[in-house]
């Protein structure tokens, strides 16, 4: 776990190597997608940004190469005519690629941070129970994440009493879910979201 209690240790395959992105006081970043496979075998397809001097101390990636990665969750507003879109990426810290890869891939996040918006508890059709949050996790300098999860069962209960403003500390996985999001011309186009799939759930007094 890192300074900030954001932290994810990732490992999978590279499926598009890193391409340029943006330029921060005068340090270039990459993006590429990486795919990590769940237990039951489901990929989770994940963007990561690297910047390019931990490109630099390897040789660059190819597709297919194994890579483990030490970081955090970013997200990004993106401003359009549309209107804001919220992006998510893992921010790589350290970065390898390992020539033997593990058993498993991992996808390990812990996030500390608070509720900031009301929890949306709902039961399915089949009555499973769901809740989504919104948590803001702090940055330096003054800067937040602000990171969608989403809780099952008796975490979803939990999450489901939870106040906006309240104080968490959550475990889970990364996880990306393709959705089809109709446009204001009536047409529809699949999209990706980026959500935390939480295994566990502590609050603590504000």
């Amino acid at each position: 776990m890192n300074e900030q209690a954001n932290g994810i240790r990732l490992s999978g395959r590279v499926i598009s190597c890193p391409v340029y992105d943006h330029t921060v006081f005068g340090e270039a970043f990459y993006r590429m997608e990486v795919a990590a496979a769940r237990l039951s075998g489901t990929e989770d397809l994940l963007p990561v940004t690297v910047s390019e001097r931990l490109l630099l101390r390897q040789d660059p990636p190819e597709e297919g190469a194994y890579v483990d990665i030490s970081g955090q969750i970013r997200s990004y507003n993106q401003r359009s005519e549309a209107g804001s879109h919220l992006l998510i990426t893992v921010f790589a810290r350290e970065l390898s690629f390992p020539d033997i890869p593990d058993e498993a891939d991992h996808n390990e996040a812990e996030l500390y941070g608070a509720v900031c918006k009301p929890v949306v508890y709902r039961t399915t059709p089949f009555s499973r129970e769901i809740a989504d949050l919104l948590i803001a996790v702090n940055r330096r300098y003054g800067k937040s994440d602000y990171l969608p999860c989403i809780a099952w069962g008796r975490n979803a209960r939990f999450a489901g009493e939870l106040q906006q403003g309240t104080p968490v500390f959550i475990r889970g996985r990364l996880q990306s879910r393709a959705y089809m999001k109709t446009l204001p011309d009536e047409t529809r186009e699949q999209r990706i979201a980026y959500e935390i799939s939480i295994s566990s759930i502590e609050s603590f007094e504000a």
